[in-house]
């Protein structure tokens, strides 16, 4: 639910809050991977945040205009990178000018999409749509030390 909130709040330009983040999971609130795409989303947003810390459980996002350019993101952990590439990806596609990203973390999840599944269906099946996206997968990431990281244009 945060993901899609951020990708269509840079889409639309609508802020909103989103309140009990995670709740009735094991470690409620933001983990690395959830808040490395809000930031990923307030630098390409040109946003403003508030509660955008680890085990932050609430989060108020007020987006701008989106800034095309060449994106470094790095989750630290093997949370994953596709998640984060999916969480900015819209609003990318409707920037001005293209941009780079290079996305570190997790490449192969347990329950998010694995690089593969991005590289043959999802950004296949988008071209047809008209974007197009190249990729390239760097180094592959897996749990528990993550440290993939892949290139998307």
């Amino acid at each position: 639910m945060l993901r899609t909130a951020l990708s269509l709040a840079l889409v639309t330009g609508q802020p909103f809050e989103i309140e009990n983040i995670r709740a009735g999971r094991e470690k409620p609130g933001l983990l690395r991977q959830h808040l490395t795409a809000v930031l990923a989303a307030v630098e390409i947003g040109n946003a403003k945040v508030e509660g955008a810390i680890l085990g932050s459980k609430t989060l108020r996002f007020h987006p701008n205009e989106i800034r095309p350019g060449n994106y470094r993101f790095a989750v630290g952990t093997a949370g994953s990178g596709t998640l984060v590439l999916q969480t900015i990806l819209p609003a990318l596609m409707l920037g001005p000018e293209p941009s780079t990203l290079i996305i570190e973390g997790g490449t192969h999840n347990t329950h998010s999409p694995p690089f593969d599944f991005l590289q043959k269906t999802f950004l296949p099946t988008l071209a047809r749509m008209g974007p197009s996206v190249s990729v390239e997968l760097e180094r592959y990431g897996f749990y528990p030390a993550g440290g993939g990281a892949s290139m998307y244009e």
